[in-house]
Order: C-alpha cells, then structure tokens, then sequence
C-alpha cells in the first residue's frame, strides 16, 4: 500500500521559516514526479511546486517563487518544501502529490498518490 505522509505544519510568524517533508512509503520515489499542492480556506488547491523526475527540473508558482524550494532525497524516500519568508497568505493545508509520469502536471488528476495535508498558518 502506498503511503506519503507529510510533517512539519505548524504556526509561524511573519517572514519566519518552516519546512514541510513527505515521506514515502510502499512505492520508491526515484521515477515519480513530486509536487506540493495548497488548499487555503474558501480557496481551490494549487499547486506551489513540483520537481519532475525526468530531468529534476522544478516549477514554482509565481506567489511562491523565490521564497520557496523543493527537494527531494531519494535514498530517504523523502521530498521536501522549504519555505522561507512567510506571509500570511501562504496559509493553507499543504498536501504532497507524486505522478507516475516524467514531467509535471498542474492538475490535480494526473497525481497518483497523495498526502493527508499538514496545517501551516502563518501569523500577522
């Protein structure tokens, strides 16, 4: 059964820091393309970021770029969302995504597996 769990939510002031991670379990994440979505309240999920694993190119949403990065580790099985200098519209649920699939997708649908989401609420 295939697993990804995400940690690291939690509150957070303005401009403060976290990083989320994903873990993944029952499947290896070497040949998936990875991506975390957002889901703010009264809001559609979107997606922030997403690293394909065809080539290990990224994508960030224009909201997010340059404050955040994604990575991922391999050999842990794990990706991860650094997000620094927080505001407090980046207040949502987090959720982490995998596709079966070379190169990423900004839909939904085309995620194979997908996290239960982790709160990240930022102060003002």
């Amino acid at each position: 059964q295939v697993q990804l769990v995400e940690s690291g939510g939690g509150l957070v002031q303005v401009g403060g820091s976290l990083r989320l991670s994903c873990t993944f379990s029952g499947v290896s994440s070497d040949y998936l393309t990875i991506a975390w979505f957002r889901q703010a309240p009264g809001k559609e999920r979107e997606q922030v970021s997403c690293i394909m694993s065809s080539d290990a190119s990224t994508y960030y949403s224009d909201s997010v770029k340059g404050r955040f990065t994604i990575s991922r580790d391999n050999a842990k099985n794990t990706m991860y969302l650094q997000m620094n200098s927080l505001k407090p519209e980046d207040t949502a649920v987090y959720y982490c995504a995998a596709a079966r699939r070379p190169y990423g997708s900004k839909n939904e649908g085309d995620y194979n597996y997908w996290g239960q989401g982790t709160q990240v609420t930022v102060s003002s």
